[in-house]
């Protein structure tokens, strides 16, 4: 519109820490509002919470079945922020959450009730990342887990997967964070179908292989017996025992008693 500022994107590198409700869909209007009340209060007492607004380093997006926070502090706020949720989750065994981290630009912008949002490639990788969990996953990206990699007090807590695919066909490389009774140790279902998968592939190839291999040692075998056969047959008939040579065919034989 004519006569508008014009603001520069602020891009920026966050801590985004995406949460969602396991089985939110399912649960009836009333049910959805006394689980997103729960998650609202829980977040709300966490010590990281608190700390990024206190320092007005923390962004809060709703995302319907769920929320994002973002960070603009350091890497380790949204995983100790998601501990401190996963603690007080024992209290409410209902509440199933799964949690994405990822550290990545974002821009700062406005929506459209003047408020201050997010959005790039950090909020969107974190989203990722936690899709690819289960109820209880505390999930990381490569990058975010890398950082914390160099600490003590984080490395055994960080378990590589590998990569998952997400929309779209991107793959995404994924660490789970668990330990100390907090976190999901068990492995994800996408990861569970995708090892099944490539188990079924080997063990196909596996298959294929050995019977090629089959097929090779019976023909092996049918041409050894052909030699065999033959060299047997042309020994013997060079083995057999010279017939004496019998009177020609048609002639009379001589008498005993003749007169010469």
């Amino acid at each position: 519109m004519a006569g508008a500022p014009k603001t520069d994107l602020q891009l920026e590198i966050a801590h985004v820490l995406f949460i969602d409700i396991v089985g939110y869909s399912k649960l009836l209007v009333d049910e959805q509002s006394e689980v997103l009340e729960q998650l609202n209060d829980m977040v709300r007492e966490t010590e990281q919470f608190r700390a990024g607004e206190a320092q007005d380093a923390l962004i809060r997006l709703p995302t319907g079945d769920g929320m994002a926070l973002v960070f603009l502090t350091h890497a380790e706020a949204p995983v100790r922020c998601a501990l401190e949720i996963a603690a007080a989750l024992k209290q409410v065994p209902e509440l199933q959450l799964r949690m994405g981290i990822h550290s990545g630009p974002v821009n700062q912008v406005n929506d459209v009730n003047g408020r201050s949002n997010v959005a790039g490639a950090g909020i969107n990788m974190a989203q990722r990342v936690m899709d690819c969990g289960d109820a209880g996953h505390i999930l990381l990206s490569k990058r975010s887990a890398d950082d914390l990699a160099h600490y003590r007090q984080w490395q055994p807590l960080l378990h590589d997967l590998g990569e998952c695919e997400v929309k779209h066909g991107v793959r995404v490389s994924v660490v789970n964070l668990y330990g100390n009774e907090l976190g999901n140790p068990e492995l994800p279902q996408k990861f569970q179908t995708r090892r099944g998968r490539m188990r079924a592939l080997a063990l196909s190839g596996r298959e294929q292989h050995s019977g090629r291999r089959w097929i090779v040692i019976a023909a092996a075998a049918l041409v050894c017996l052909t030699v065999a056969i033959a060299f047997w047959h042309f020994n013997r008939e060079n083995t057999k025992t010279p017939e004496q040579p019998t009177a020609a065919a048609g002639l009379p034989s001589a008498p005993e008693k003749s007169i010469a």
